[in-house]
Formats: C-alpha cells, sequence, structure tokens
C-alpha cells in the first residue's frame, strides 16, 4: 500500500512516499499538483530520482509529477535476490495503480528505459511513453562494449552529473549494481518495443554513446508510433543536462495522440539555446548543499521527512539562485 502525507505543494516542494509490495517498496518522489495528467519517471541502473530533479519541474504541466527510486537504488533496500526487468516493471505499474494514476505519461532513463517498455509492452491502456538513451543495442550486448561507450559519452557530461552519479552509485553498492547488471545486459528490449501501443517519444543526446544514432533510428522502426529526437552537445543523462529541452519535448508529446503525429522514424535534431554558466552564488551554493547533506542523512537512517526536507532546501536553493541570475 501507499504511505503518504499532506503537505503544502509548490514548485519547489518535494513529497516523499512508499509504495510496498509484500516487504520491498519503491520510493516516490514528487512535485508540483493538479489531477489532468501525472510524469512518472524512472531512472537508470545504480542511480536514483536525483537524475530528474532539474527535469521534474518544466514537467508540471497538467499534474504531478513523481520520480522513483527502486529497490536496489538511491538508498532503497534490495531483496537477497536480484530483480530482473520484468520485475522491475511490475513495481512500476504497482506504484501507477497504488496512486490511482490516470493514464501518466511514463519515462524511462537508460535502464529505466527497459523498465517503461516492458511495462508498456503490456499495458495497452497507456497512451504515452516516452524513452530517453534507451539500451541495450542488441548488437553490442556485452559489458565490454558498454563500459567503453559509457565512458565515451562520461566524458561529454557536465561536472555535477559525475558528481550525482559517484554519490549514487556509492549508495547503490558494487555488489547490488553487479547483480543487476547482467538483468539489463540480457533483457531483449527490441522484443518489447513493437508490442508497445502508446505513442513513443525517444531522444538521445548527441554524444550518447550507449544509445547511439543507428540504435535509436532501430527503436522507432520497431516502435509502432515513434517520434525520434536528438539533443545536441548532450550526451546520455541529457534530461539533466539538457533539461529545459527535454521537458519542452516531452510536453509537447503529451498533448499530442498518434493520430495528431503519424508515425515519423527520422531522427530530428532540436533546437538547443545558449546559455551561460548555471553555477550558484556562495550563499544559494551553500544552502543546496545543505539540502544535500540533509537527504543523505536521511537516505542512510531510512527517514523520508529528512529526505523530503533534503529535496526541498536543496531545490529550493537552486529555484531561487537561478531567478536571480535571471534579474
Amino acid at each position: 500500500m501507499a504511505h503518504s502525507r499532506d503537505s503544502e505543494r509548490s514548485s519547489t516542494a518535494v513529497e516523499v512516499q512508499r509504495v510496498y509490495d509484500g516487504d520491498i517498496y519503491v520510493r516516490v518522489n514528487s512535485i508540483g499538483t493538479g489531477t489532468v495528467r501525472p510524469f512518472v519517471l524512472v531512472p537508470g541502473i545504480g542511480v536514483s530520482s536525483t537524475y530528474f530533479e532539474r527535469l521534474a519541474p518544466d514537467l508540471n504541466e497538467f499534474g504531478p509529477v513523481y520520480a522513483l527510486d527502486l529497490p536496489g537504488f538511491g538508498g532503497v533496500p534490495h531483496p537477497q535476490s536480484a530483480l530482473g526487468i520484468r520485475e522491475y516493471a511490475d513495481l512500476v505499474g504497482r506504484v501507477i495503480d497504488e496512486l490511482g494514476l490516470v493514464d501518466p505519461v511514463v519515462v524511462g532513463h537508460s535502464m529505466g528505459s527497459q523498465v517503461v517498455s516492458d511495462l508498456a509492452s503490456r499495458r495497452p491502456e497507456l497512451s504515452t511513453v516516452v524513452l530517453i538513451g534507451p539500451v541495450v543495442n542488441p548488437e553490442e550486448r556485452t559489458v565490454l562494449k558498454q563500459a567503453r561507450r559509457f565512458l565515451a559519452a562520461a566524458t561529454h557530461e557536465p561536472g555535477r552529473v559525475k558528481v550525482l552519479a559517484v554519490s549514487a552509485y556509492l549508495f547503490c553498492g558494487f555488489k547490488w549494481f553487479s547483480r543487476v547488471l547482467p538483468k539489463m545486459m540480457s533483457y531483449p528490449i527490441e522484443k518489447a518495443l513493437p508490442k508497445i501501443e502508446a505513442h513513443t517519444l525517444v531522444i538521445r543526446g548527441e554524444y550518447d554513446g550507449l544509445a547511439p544514432r543507428d540504435w535509436v533510428r532501430r527503436v522507432g522502426e520497431l516502435l509502432p508510433s515513434s517520434r525520434l529526437w536528438e539533443i545536441p552537445g548532450a550526451a546520455h543523462s541529457v534530461m539533466y543536462a539538457h533539461a529545459e529541452e527535454v521537458a519542452r519535448l516531452c510536453v509537447e508529446h503529451a498533448r499530442q495522440t498518434a493520430g495528431d503525429a503519424p508515425d515519423d522514424d527520422t531522427l530530428h535534431r532540436a533546437s538547443v539555446e545558449e546559455r551561460e554558466d548555471e553555477s550558484l552564488d556562495p550563499a544559494f551554493a551553500l544552502k543546496s548543499l545543505g539540502g544535500r547533506l540533509t537527504e543523505a542523512v536521511g537516505v542512510v537512517t531510512d527517514d523520508d521527512e529528512l529526505i523530503e526536507r533534503g529535496k526541498t532546501t536543496h531545490a529550493e536553493a537552486v529555484e531561487e539562485g537561478t531567478s536571480r541570475d535571471d534579474r
């Protein structure tokens, strides 16, 4: 069952709740209000909902945005045996059902694209799906090849993404990561894609070696209804480094149906506005760091209220710092 607390909501106020399935649970981090149509965000292997912290506020167009921390990641406990993609997909489905979400826009990044694809292939009632940096190309289904591609893409990631990745992998731990990795490597996403009835948006970064252009084009061919976009200058974590552009594509996609936008296997190139360095001044950076530390303590002590407080503090610091820069 889902456990939640009532709280005032804003664009920065984060609510943390849990959806249980027996002894395991998914941590659900949400922002925003409304009842029209929510977004559900599923992260990749080893990382947490934090990867969506810049994207989520820009998706609060129709209703709340729910970013998930799956068992084994983000400090959420995992069972003794490794979960497979199908089991993770069932957990995402349970979140949708327990929270009473009606036809949410389901977004998956990296391994999360496998989880979302598996779920959508078995749930025809889901009408809108977004796959960001979908993996794994069946022609390169080896750990060595994927590791090389990951490292090559990482050189194009901004520093803050690298810091997020390191902290996320530390919370995950090598043992659990190594148990889930074979499940990700062996999952045949190419068999799930043709079964997805949902209108599907596929996004890749220009330097995303884990989701190369030829493979993303093949993903579009396998999907019954798709739109393909590439973000210039971005790498695998495109939804973090280029949150505004990705959010714009997602919201536009959510407003359409398969009938409004005919299937198109062309890989379109998005326009990207040049922006100055978004580093915070010392005062807001200190507040942001305080939020991060509070969240980390909450994760370590299994205290959702601390996690909620830390995430909200960090989000406030980023919003306040950005608003000040814009003046």
